[in-house]
């Protein structure tokens, strides 16, 4: 007798240290208490989990957000522990609970959570539980159980009878009309996931009016997310359903009074577009775009610019050049000087985009010049904008012409007054050589490159000693030996000692895609001879170097060459010199 207690004692025991960590004073041994539940449930078995723990777990929600938002996460994938599918049911009320609690975060997790739970259940147990859950969240006092109700329909309407999904399309009404606003907003946030699980006629005689009704919604927070919805209506119905069904509450979203309304068209402007097709597109939304284009509110016309290349790439290809021409393009140009510079940015980061849809002529003579006003733009981010995108261009219209028109602009923001500028256009140089090609770069920016390493700003140094490196990776070793070391060693030998350091900062880098060939051969003796500079600065950034590039050196090279300099700079007289010369022996050595 005594053994079977002490054995139920020890399969108590769990259960007992979970209850005391979850009313310990102290969060962090609640929560994890809570994150280790399943190790629990798996001590006890999964009918002592259904009949002990879970009912214990339900009694005790009432503690920090924190560890209500941990233990939401866990039930979501308790339903092994509970014994399968078939008891999945005995997750529910602790779920349903969370639903309703005051934490947007935990109501969230916990609607996760049901929506998984209830995707297990057969279509019986579904009928059986999760639909009078669901049905207590729709007629629950407090708005959060409402809310919580709009995100459990769509997951139980498809596995139904008939009469019971009647039911499910009356509760949606029901919280689309809801008194309270946070509720329709969570109806409105649904709609669109609700309508692609009813059958087309419930589509037309349930949803639409529920969308056309929450799109003239009091508040612009629920009218802003009936926007969405729009999309997912447009995408399941016929084409001649779309004008009388979708384009009247459409139009007056895009004219809404709210700016934030009008800025989820613009945001959303392309999907609508994919979902209406091209007839409307031709007849409604290319006014509808420049309305949105010409917005008096800058974040509309941001959300717009953006979409440009997008909606003007996706018109009918048989009247697209024209309709762009004639229809956006006027508009786009008067976007170019905006007062607004998040808007000239957003427009920037897209209009390269149009060269390919308009050809080579139409470029030259309207994009071109658009581009060169951006170019000359004073906000930094619209100009690397445009010179981010160049290749666009450079594809249609071919180095020549581009050359002539843009590269007096980026010759001049290479030499930019405000450092930053210039440093912004170095992190670009790889980009435009490759697309502009090395016999290009080596006529018209390869000065440039190399005028930057004696810039007055270390930070522009810097930058462009790793320039350097990604131009020879672009371009190779051998170029690199030809066209761009011979002019880095030049420098050793200038009289200010920044341009030696400069020197040795480049053979820093260029080391590893130069390869230990070239790197022995040429970039070593010239740090070899600065091992023996005036200035003390110059002489232990040798000995870094030398530490740094010894992985390139060949093995008789560090033996013969590289071991007896360092051995000479461990006994220099300046402190510093020492030390990092003696740093230097270890790491090789190492």
């Amino acid at each position: 007798m005594a053994a079977t207690d002490k054995a139920s004692d020890d399969s108590l025991y769990p259960i007992a240290v979970l209850i005391d960590e979850l009313k310990n004073e102290d969060i962090q041994l609640r929560l994890n208490s809570i994150k280790k539940l399943s190790t629990i449930a798996l001590a006890l078995g999964e009918e002592r989990t259904r009949t002990e723990l879970i009912p214990f777990l339900t009694e005790t929600i009432y503690d920090e957000d924190e560890v209500l938002l941990a233990l939401a996460d866990q039930l979501g994938q308790f339903t092994s522990l509970v014994g399968g599918p078939d008891y999945a049911m005995y997750l529910l009320p602790p779920l349903e609970s969370l639903a309703t609690v005051e934490e947007t975060v935990v109501r969230d997790k916990a609607v996760e959570s049901l929506r998984i739970v209830a995707a297990q259940h057969s279509a019986t147990d579904l009928e059986a539980s999760v639909v009078p859950t669901l049905q207590r969240l729709v007629t629950g006092d407090w708005f959060t159980s409402r809310t919580s109700a709009c995100g459990l329909l769509s997951v139980c309407y498809p596995r139904v009878s008939q009469p019971v999904r009647a039911e499910l399309r009356a509760s949606f009404r029901k919280l689309c009309l809801d008194e309270t606003p946070m509720v329709r907003r969570a109806a409105a946030s649904k709609l669109g996931e609700f309508a692609k699980v009813v059958e087309p006629e419930s589509l037309k005689s349930d949803i639409i009016p529920m969308f056309v009704h929450l799109a003239q919604d009091d508040q612009d927070s629920v009218r802003l997310l009936s926007v969405e919805a729009c999309v997912s209506i447009a995408q399941l119905l016929q084409q001649d359903e779309l004008e009388h069904l979708v384009m009247p509450t459409l139009r007056q979203c895009a004219g809404d009074s709210s700016w934030r309304v009008r800025y989820m068209v613009a945001d959303h402007f392309t999907d609508m577009q994919n979902a209406l097709g091209p007839e409307i597109t031709k007849t409604d939304l290319v006014p509808a775009f420049q309305y949105l284009l010409k917005d008096s509110e800058a974040e509309v016309r941001a959300a717009a610019a953006t979409k440009v290349k997008d909606f003007c790439a996706n018109l009918d290809k048989t009247n697209r050049v024209q309709i762009i021409m004639t229809s956006i393009l006027p508009y786009v140009k008067e976007l170019v000087s905006d007062p607004n510079q998040h808007v000239k940015s957003a427009l920037a980061s897209v209009i390269m985009g149009l060269s390919p849809i308009l050809g080579m002529s139409n470029t030259v003579e309207h994009l071109l010049p658009l581009f060169l006003i951006q170019l000359k733009d004073e906000c930094p981010e619209v100009r690397l904008n445009i010179i981010s995108n160049l290749d666009c261009v450079n594809d249609v219209i071919g180095i020549q012409q581009l050359s002539q028109s843009l590269l007096p602009a980026i010759v001049e923001l290479a030499e930019d007054t405000k450092w930053r500028v210039r440093l912004a256009i170095i992190e670009y140089m790889p980009l435009l050589a490759g697309q502009l090609g090395q016999e290009f770069f080596d006529q018209k920016l390869r000065a440039l490159c190399m005028g930057w390493l004696n810039d007055h700003v270390y930070a522009i140094r810097e930058a462009a000693a790793q320039n350097m490196k990604k131009l020879v990776e672009q371009f190779g070793a051998a170029w690199a030996e030809s066209a761009i070391i011979p002019m880095i060693l030049v420098m050793s030998r200038n009289k200010n000692y920044l341009h030696r350091m400069t020197c040795l900062f480049c053979i820093n880098v260029l080391a590893e895609v130069c390869g230990t060939e070239i790197t022995t051969r040429v970039l070593l003796p010239t740090v070899l001879v600065l091992a023996t500079d005036l200035v003390a600065n110059v002489r232990f950034n040798v000995a870094k170097t030398l530490q740094k590039i010894s992985p390139f050196i060949d093995t008789t090279a560090i033996e013969t060459q590289v071991k007896p300099v360092l051995d000479t700079l461990s006994s220099d007289k300046d402190v510093d010199v020492k030390y990092f010369a003696s740093e230097a022996i270890a790491g090789i050595a190492g």
